[in-house]
């Protein structure tokens, strides 16, 4: 192993100050004066001599440390020990023998710790020793085992998930060995943890966290076929105009990133408004709401948005869309097989909001929504509204529908509203089969507001007579 220049440099100092502590050490002897209390009066070689001693010592302190760094944990336990056990055997010997040896330095320790020949200091003073050698002990193996209480910290956070920083054990080879394989455990668990947060934000992508939360799933692993929940939700069908006939002037690629600048400036406002996209359905969006307000919220801005983009772009065909609300109870879950799942939301609900949007595109409406969505609106909530008809679900059953006025000019909004109840009168006079009462009212709608295009088709319904079986039918 190639040894550290620092650890060169204290082997350097270490030899030099022991040969010089070894030449000056007789100079040292010498400064000491045994008597009743021992005194100290070096020459000037007796400090150099000091000072070169308390060097070696300290350098023979920083390699015998050094070394123990590269040592495996037992050799560590082992070499830790050892100075200490032998200066325990030193000292018992030294107090066991104490009163066989007669020279100035031992009269004088013996002096200092009242041993005798009549008493029995000696062993007490032994037994001092042994408690300050049992002490020493356990605080070189608290100290030289610190580093197993990081690696148990470190294993049980890492059981629990990877460890934000890098791990730090500290101590000898063998630890930091450790805390190498467990840093590259833990690099590797951030490693998958990204890749399953960025596999997580993709799934996010195609099955929305709002429906994972209905179904009470915290990830979409989770999810199993046949999971369901009924909830009430608001769900809103987002169709653009005249699709059909703009795709016939597009070229493939053309018509493709069309589609996709359309979702790109109407899937966000969704989200903003806390509804999450179902599914989209070619040219349509279908989305959920648990707030019907948030879907005519939305619905309003979705207008607002398309007008702004239609006023700033060159490109052509503007964008226009019709925007379908109904409120009920659906069933989310998991359709499919085993090998392949789907998720999504069941119920006549979503297909009344498929048929609103047929008459959406056949009166030439903005914005319609269900009686339901209407009587889940809280009392006081702002909205500006018609009714344009009825739909009819089967014998003797039918969906009232409502015409949001809030996606139009102002202008045109507070003339809407001047004629509502003339408007409202004319549409029941037609679901009755009053065609000439009703030809009648929307006669005059038009006078007022000559671009309600609600009115104007049921005027030509009620000119040509082709009033249906109450209430209207498509």
């Amino acid at each position: 192993m190639k040894m550290k220049t620092s650890t060169k440099i204290w082997s350097i100092i270490f030899i030099i100050s022991t040969v010089f502590a070894i030449l000056l050490a007789q100079e040292v002897f010498k400064g000491f004066i045994w008597g009743q209390t021992l005194t100290f009066d070096f020459s000037v070689w007796g400090w150099v001599g000091v000072v070169m001693n308390v060097i070696s010592n300290v350098a023979l302190g920083v390699l015998f440390f050094k070394f123990l760094k590269t040592q495996p944990f037992n050799r560590v336990l082992y070499f830790s020990t050892l100075p200490l056990t032998l200066t325990f055997f030193a000292v018992s010997y030294g107090l066991l023998t104490i009163n066989n040896y007669d020279n100035a330095p031992v009269t004088y320790v013996r002096q200092v710790l009242n041993v005798s020949q009549n008493n029995i200091n000696n062993y007490l003073w032994l037994g001092v020793a042994g408690l300050i050698y049992l002490l020493a002990l356990f605080l070189t193996f608290h100290f030289t085992c610190k580093p197993l209480k990081k690696v148990e910290k470190a294993v049980y956070r890492l059981g629990n998930g990877y460890v934000a920083n890098d791990i730090e054990i500290g101590g000898s080879r063998t630890f930091k060995e450790i805390e190498h394989s467990l840093n590259k455990i833990n690099s590797n668990f951030k490693e998958k943890d990204n890749i399953i947060q960025k596999t997580n934000t993709e799934y996010e992508k195609f099955v929305p966290k709002q429906f994972l939360k209905f179904l009470g799933k915290n990830s979409i692993l989770e999810l199993e076929l046949g999971n369901q929940v009924k909830k009430e939700v608001t769900t809103m069908y987002v169709d653009i105009h005249n699709s059909t006939n703009i795709s016939t002037t597009l070229s493939l690629e053309e018509n493709f990133n069309y589609i996709n600048g359309y979702l790109n400036i109407v899937s966000p406002i969704i989200r903003k408004h806390g509804g999450f996209v179902d599914k989209y359905l070619g040219d349509g969006i279908l989305a959920v709401f648990i707030k019907p307000q948030n879907a005519l919220e939305c619905s309003k801005a979705i207008y607002k948005i398309i007008e702004s983009q239609n006023a700033n772009t060159k490109m052509q065909p503007n964008l226009d869309v019709y925007i379908s609300i109904n409120t009920g109870e659906v069933v989310f879950g998991i359709v499919g097989e085993e090998e392949r799942k789907s998720p999504t939301i069941i119920s006549d609900t979503v297909n009344l909001v498929s048929k609103m949007e047929e008459f959406n595109k056949y009166f030439g409406s903005k914005i319609i929504f269900s009686k339901r969505t209407l009587n889940s609106l809280k009392i006081d909530y702002p909205l500006s509204y018609r009714y344009v008809g009825s739909l009819t679900l089967g014998d003797k059953e039918y969906l009232s529908l409502f015409e949001s006025l809030e996606c139009y000019s102002k202008k045109k909004r507070e003339k809407l509203e001047d004629t509502k109840t003339m408007f409202e009168q004319a549409v029941r006079y037609f679901n009755l089969n009053k065609c000439h009462q009703a030809k009648d009212l929307f006669e005059k709608i038009l006078k007022l507001v000559r671009d309600d295009k609600v009115a104007y088709m049921y005027f030509n319904k009620c000119e040509q007579s082709v009033c249906g079986d109450a209430p209207l039918r498509l």
